[in-house]
């Protein structure tokens, strides 16, 4: 297990040390314009723009350049943000904070229902509670995000009028203007938990072991909960983990629709004012959030796996 760790732990740490070096290429070289122009303005003198050049080192050769970036982003210092004028740390914590915020709720409501309605799918294959479910969940997914957001603020905000139509959370944190944002974001990924699980599930209660704990006689809730749960949950953990790396590129739409201050909106504005410094910091922070699900799925599924885990 050490083993697999520290390997685990070697290839997250080149996987970010090549991405680093193809992210700065791309947003450092003529591919993404000239820096003095986008800080200083296209009616800047070519004088003006020289100076500022000499004055934050683009003048140094590329590799110099990108020691200087990958030594800053080690150390914390991810430079100045370009639209916010102020360190990008500074900007970026707040807002990784409100789309934990964001995500841990939506997990919460999302895993256990979503591993429940698979988990009774599985069970009743082919029944009528088996179809009822996977119609739901066939059907949630099938709804892009930016869809149920104006569908359920039609209802609950102009409709009824119970919930506000935006969730920015100026005057901290109101649980009222975290519905619509978590509502949006576990109905469109409840589906393909559920659909994933409910396949899983399946196939687990036609496996051999399960007819011979029945046949011997065990309860049939004994059988569920000791012998067919935890090899059904092999395939939807790693699942449910690959979807924080979704969450931090799905929320773009909803945050951007509900105007909520968390990472997916900051992403956006900072692709659109084409800040440079934000951008690499919020791309750095999104690759070390995919490496590092990836690493822990594959550590959880050698506990849910004895075959790997003893092999």
């Amino acid at each position: 297990m050490l083993l697999l760790i520290c390997k685990r732990i070697s290839f997250m740490i080149f996987t970010m040390l090549v991405v680093s070096m193809i992210l700065f290429l791309l947003l450092n070289t003529e591919f993404a314009g000239d820096p003095a122009t986008r800080v200083l303005g296209q009616f800047a003198s070519d004088h003006q723009k020289e100076l500022w050049r000499a004055e934050h080192g683009y003048n140094d050769p590329l590799v110099v350049r990108y020691g200087r970036w990958l030594a800053g982003f080690v150390t914390g210092d991810l430079g100045t943000s370009i639209r916010f004028k102020a360190p990008v740390s500074e900007i970026l914590l707040p807002r990784l904070w409100n789309t934990a915020i964001l995500g841990f709720w939506t997990f919460a409501i999302m895993i256990p229902v979503s591993l429940a309605f698979g988990v009774l799918s599985g069970m009743r294959e082919g029944s009528k509670l088996d179809r009822s479910l996977s119609f739901i969940g066939i059907l949630t997914t099938s709804v892009p995000e930016f869809a149920s957001a104006v569908f359920f603020a039609a209802i609950f905000v102009f409709g009824l009028q119970w919930l506000p139509g935006t969730s920015s959370m100026a005057e901290g944190f109101d649980w009222t203007q975290l519905v619509l944002p978590v509502m949006v974001l576990v109905v469109y990924d409840f589906g393909y938990v559920a659909r994933m699980t409910r396949a899983s599930m399946a196939e687990v209660m036609t496996s051999q072991y399960i007819r011979t704990a029945v046949l011997k006689g065990l309860p049939y809730k004994k059988v569920i909960l000791g012998h067919a749960l935890r090899n059904a949950l092999i395939a939807p953990f790693t699942v449910i983990m690959l979807q924080i790396n979704w969450l931090l590129s799905g929320v773009i739409v909803v945050e951007f629709y509900f105007a909520y201050k968390g990472f997916g909106a900051l992403l956006l504005e900072a692709s659109l004012n084409n800040d440079i410094a934000l951008l690499e910091a919020c791309a750095m922070i999104a690759v070390a959030v995919a490496v590092t699900t990836q690493m822990l799925a594959d550590i959880g599924y050698t506990f849910l796996n004895p075959r790997i885990r003893f092999s």
